[in-house]
């Protein structure tokens, strides 16, 4: 009986080749079908990228592990697809001419408090998930933004166009602990004059 447990959770249905292929095909196109659709998908701005991004895995579970469901079969499906991006990353990092072309390029949404209308709809992006992102940053309006980038991974950058109250906080912060710094030496200079003449 052991045997059989064993042998049902162990036992390869399908050759070694094909186990290692098909994930590393599914990887491939998925990166693929990703870049074509854009970074918005990657950004997941609403519940329905967030639902296409779950339900690819379910979708194409069956074509990354055929008809096995051994232990082995997927212990090799994950060293394969483990393998193939490990492989991918170093490439593109050896490569970075083509990690840029394969990324793509960032799109800027917002420049000096203007909405870029025609780079909104090359994104499908709405006023109304614009704005969610802006709000995000602690700003109110478009108006406030100096600029705001989609970037080829779905990340956006918001730049204010006036520093934060934190940001304002922190640079007055900074410049009393360069002045005290600076007093702290001039103090040091004259007791070592002071130690040096007695």
């Amino acid at each position: 009986m052991h045997e059989s447990i064993l042998h049902s959770m162990f036992h390869l249905e399908l050759p070694l080749l094909e186990k290692i292929l098909r994930p590393m095909i599914v990887f491939v196109c998925l990166v693929a079908f990703l870049r074509l659709f854009g970074k918005r998908e990657l950004a997941q701005l609403n519940p329905f990228d967030l639902v296409v991004l779950l339900s690819l895995s379910n979708t194409v579970q069956n074509a990354i592990i055929g008809e096995d469901n051994s232990v082995t079969g997927g212990l090799i499906g994950a060293l394969a697809l483990l393998t193939i991006n490990w492989v991918v990353a170093r490439l593109l990092f050896k490569l970075p001419r083509v990690n840029r072309a394969l990324q793509g390029a960032e799109t800027v949404l917002i420049r000096k408090g203007k909405v870029d209308k025609k780079a909104m709809e090359q994104e499908a992006l709405t006023e109304i998930e614009l704005l969610s992102i802006v709000h995000k940053q602690g700003l109110n309006s478009f108006s406030e933004v100096e600029k705001c980038v989609l970037e080829p991974n779905g990340n956006f950058y918001v730049e204010a166009i006036t520093p934060s109250i934190g940001d304002t906080e922190r640079a007055d912060v900074l410049k009393a602990v360069y002045a005290l710094t600076a007093e702290v030496n001039g103090l040091k200079a004259q007791l070592a004059a002071i130690s040096a003449k007695g």
